[in-house]
């Protein structure tokens, strides 16, 4: 089992935010190496998504993930429509960034040393504090 010092084996929730910024519920922890595409997959958000006909906006990350996901085009010397197009997909996810943004500010969360199954359940405890404190 790698350490749990390396930052890249460290466990992450993954989280779907709403367009309130708020952290909504955190889904099942997977091990912080894994690839936000392939925890994405791995929880049926892209199919979920597509199953419900809603767009997300995404990181350059998702490329290839199909589907409903946007993400913005790649490359330095971009047309001005290229330029705006990404200006107005990061005025989109900003959102997303806050609800993120939220979740690791929790110190909680940063200094968890556990399995993934008390992750998630732990994460899930901070979430309903923060909604009853807010």
């Amino acid at each position: 089992m790698p350490s749990t010092d390396d930052p890249l084996h460290r466990d992450q929730p993954e989280d779907p935010p709403t367009l309130s910024a708020n952290v909504t519920a955190p889904s099942p922890a997977l091990p912080g190496s894994t690839h936000d595409l392939t925890a994405a997959r791995a929880h049926g958000i892209v199919d979920a998504l597509t199953d419900a006909r809603l767009k997300c906006w995404a990181d350059k990350a998702y490329q290839g993930a199909g589907g409903p996901v946007r993400v913005p085009f790649r490359g330095r010397r971009l047309k001005q429509w290229k330029r705006r197009h990404n200006s107005s997909h990061a005025k989109i996810r900003c959102l997303g960034e806050q609800a993120m943004a939220t979740l690791k500010g929790w110190r909680l969360l940063r200094k968890l040393r556990c399995s993934t199954n008390r992750i998630t359940d732990i994460a899930k405890a901070v979430l309903v504090l923060h909604h009853a404190s807010t």
